[in-house]
């Protein structure tokens, strides 16, 4: 049985024959009976019977229509607390980031939805492989996930709002001679010492292409994949690296200069399952991630030219995690 076959003995013990049903459902009369035989096959005695041309309740159906009144008024609670549920303001929204884009985004996020009445944020990070974000969505709500230039697009299964479409800059050590250049070239940069990523993660496809484009084989003095560690070693002068432009802090030593003459991007976007945004709490954590991503980028875009700096001084913008 379910909710429509017990509604239509509802109101054929009211209204008292399938016509009447008919009417008031606003079907046909064949529909009303269909119904109300398969209802029949999952009861073991009548529920309706003839009396002349008229289908009635038997007592079996009279005391079956009366129990579907208390479904009927459960099922419209349940209806109201799911309603109640998406439409809530202040519910709670659980969103996951790797580490660099946790450290840009987490505080303006915070600060933008610290009011009363809000959503409850639940953050958590989660660094791992490119191709192990979506699955995330089955725990989180929201999901900030990088796409690099080249990397396969994100699967159907999920939905993929872009952020940012973040450049990869040369990072350098303050007073570096390359420091003098607005912008730099694969041949500039091939025959300096790098620091870089381990083989296998997405970052080193950049790399590779500008080994190619320089036609020559860089010389890779350390792997490091945390992007903090990585802008300490270039601040000492252990060698250059590639550096997200904006998902960073400062580093008072390191200068960031624009790589041309390859494709040195990633996306930052933020995944989910389509029902999530049906709650109104995951609308509004989505809306204010979108407000943190202009805040992010707008300082530097701003200066239209070589973002040598983060502000106006010689720093750089190491970010905080390997991705």
């Amino acid at each position: 049985m379910d909710e429509r076959q017990l509604r239509i003995l509802r109101e054929l013990g009211e209204l008292g024959s399938v016509t009447a049903v008919a009417e008031a459902l606003h079907v046909t009369p064949s529909a009303i009976s269909q119904q109300l035989r398969l209802l029949q096959r999952s009861i073991p005695v009548p529920l309706t019977e003839r009396t002349g041309r008229r289908v009635v309740l038997t007592d079996a159906g009279q005391a079956l229509a009366a129990a579907s009144v208390e479904v009927q008024t459960a099922l419209a609670r349940a209806r109201r607390a799911v309603t109640d549920f998406l439409k809530e303001p202040d519910g709670e929204v659980s969103v996951a980031a790797f580490h660099s884009a946790a450290s840009a985004f987490w505080p303006l996020l915070l600060r933008g939805l610290a009011d009363a009445g809000g959503p409850r944020l639940a953050l958590a990070d989660e660094d791992v492989a490119q191709d192990r974000f979506p699955a995330l969505t089955r725990h989180y709500d929201l999901v900030l996930a990088h796409r690099f230039d080249h990397g396969p697009q994100w699967p159907d299964s999920v939905i993929a709002i872009r952020l940012l479409h973040e450049p990869l800059d040369v990072a350098l050590p303050i007073g570096h001679p390359l420091t003098a250049k607005p912008r730099l070239s694969p041949q500039d940069v091939a025959d300096q010492p790098w620091i870089t990523v381990k083989d296998g993660f997405p970052l080193m496809a950049i790399i590779d292409a500008i080994a190619s484009v320089a036609g020559r084989r860089l010389d890779i003095a350390h792997r490091i994949n945390d992007f903090t560690v990585s802008a300490e070693a270039v601040a000492a002068g252990a060698g250059i690296g590639l550096m997200p432009r904006w998902t960073a802090r400062a580093h008072p030593d390191v200068v960031l200069r624009p790589l041309s003459g390859v494709q040195a991007h990633r996306d930052i976007d933020v995944l989910h399952r389509p029902e999530r945004t049906a709650r109104k709490a995951v609308q509004t954590v989505l809306a204010e991630l979108r407000r943190a991503a202009a805040v992010i980028q707008t300082p530097l875009t701003a200066r239209e030219g070589a973002p040598s700096v983060a502000g106006s001084g010689p720093q750089g913008r190491p970010c905080s995690a390997s991705r």
